[in-house]
This record gives structure tokens, sequence and C-alpha cells, in this order.
């Protein structure tokens, strides 16, 4: 029982850390006017909030090493990237610049509520380093190696794409262009694909160690975030308003998130 209410204070306090460091974050957009910072913070967020899990559960060392390295890379890539591509010395991502024009009034008040519920975001997606680091099984099963190997072909496919975009809005030939090139190819949201099947990664990875399965939501939630909230359907409206019939083409012949072959 002691065990029990220990486990959920580490939550509880997590909470009360990720909710403060949103806090800052809030009034940092306030001086800034640009809110894209909350994405990389996030991404940050988690991947601190599973290094700390790992290093304070009294786990196998071989599995809480494992747990806090994937996911620390996932959150460290991802996070940087963010910064340099959307915060730091360029404008607000126009997804948030819309959102702004749509809350009007409330806007700044609306922002507070959308950072706080990214404080129970960060704790929510790092449940698989909390609940593996408790594992004390002394070798790793074949489920965990497994997830291991997802996770290393999701993290380059997202490193590949990323790179791949990057370099193509690097040309100024391809201004008001839409990439397809690489992955985009094959899926609108090849990045946004890989990000998710990194989730799947982690928790079939944490699947392996007891109350594992609570996990299985985080992928779940993730692709309906990614599907229907703040990843696809807001960068799609952007893509349409910047880059109109040369995106409405590219929607006709290329896959929204699962990479397939283009259609003619």
């Amino acid at each position: 029982m002691n065990d029990m209410w220990s486990q959920a204070g580490t939550l509880g306090m997590s909470l009360l850390g990720a909710a403060a460091v949103m806090f800052l974050v809030w009034m940092l957009q306030l001086r800034t006017r640009n809110a894209g910072v909350v994405d990389a913070v996030w991404a940050l967020s988690i991947g601190a909030l599973a290094v700390v899990f790992a290093a304070l559960a009294d786990g196998w060392s071989g599995r809480r090493l494992a747990i806090a390295t994937v996911m620390g890379l996932w959150s460290a890539r991802l996070g940087i990237y963010l910064l340099r591509d959307r915060v730091i010395g360029k404008p607000e991502d126009g997804r948030y610049t819309q959102l702004r024009r749509e809350w009007g009034a409330n806007a700044q008040l609306r922002m507070l509520w959308f950072f706080q519920t990214q404080a129970l975001a960060v704790v929510f997606f790092a449940l698989p380093a909390f609940i593996s680091s408790v594992n004390a099984t002394q070798r790793f099963s074949f489920v965990e190696l497994l997830a291991l190997a997802l996770w290393t072909v999701a993290f380059s496919g997202e490193v590949v794409a990323d790179h791949q975009l990057e370099r193509f809005k690097a040309d100024v030939l391809n201004r008001g262009r839409t990439c397809r090139v690489g992955l985009w190819r094959y899926s609108r949201h090849p990045n946004y694909f890989c990000e998710w099947l990194m989730w799947v990664a982690f928790a079939l990875f944490a699947c392996a160690s007891p109350f594992g399965a609570v996990t299985t939501l985080c992928p779940l939630a993730m692709l309906y975030l990614l599907l229907r909230v703040t990843g696809v359907p807001l960068a799609e409206a952007q893509a349409l308003r910047s880059r109109g019939d040369d995106y409405r083409r590219y929607q006709q012949t290329t896959n929204r998130f699962f990479p397939w072959r283009p259609r003619t």
C-alpha cells in the first residue's frame, strides 16, 4: 500500500512540475507572441520526465537505461528541431496565429488553458517510462527487443522526413510549392506517421512490464491528436492557405497519413 501511494505521489508531483513549466512557457509567449514554443517544450518535458522516472525507480538498470535512452533521444531530437524550425528567429506558426484570430479577445486565457492541458499530456505520455522502470526482471523480453527495433526504424524515418522537408524548403525555387520528394511522395505527413510509430514502440516496450497494457492508450491518444486535433487538420489547413491548388493536387495523389504508393 505504501509503495502504491509513493508511486501516485510521484505522478502527482510530476504533474505539478509540468504545470509550473507550462505556466512559465505561457508567460514567455506573452512577450514573444510565439505560442509555437509550447510544442518544443512539450517534447523536451516528456523526455526529461522519462529520464527522471528511470533514474528514481528501482527496476532493472538495463531496462531503465533503455527506456530513458529511446525516449530521451526522441525528445531531444524533436524538441531541438522544433526550436530551430519554428521558434528561434522564426515567426509564429500559422496554426497558432489562426487560433488567436478565432479566439479573439479570449485568446490568452484560452491559450493558458491549452498550455495546461499540455502539462497533463506530458505526464500521460511519460507513462511508458514510469511503468517500465519499476520492472525488476533482469533481462529483456522478445517484445521489448521488438519494440526497440521498431523504434529504431521509426526514429530514423522521422529524421529522414524532417531533413527532406528542410532541404526542400531551403530552396527559394520551391516557395509556394509542396514537397513531394523522398518519403513525402508516399504520405502527406510521413513525419507524423513515424512519430506515431515511435509511440507504438514505447507502448510495446512497456507492455512487457506489469500494468504495461495501460500505455496502449498513448499511441491511441497520439493517433487521435495527430489525425483529429493539433496535427494533420491544422497543418493541412495552413498548407491550403499558403499553397492553395498545388496542395489540393497533392491531396488528390498522396495518402493522408499511412504511407502508400501515389495515385495518378
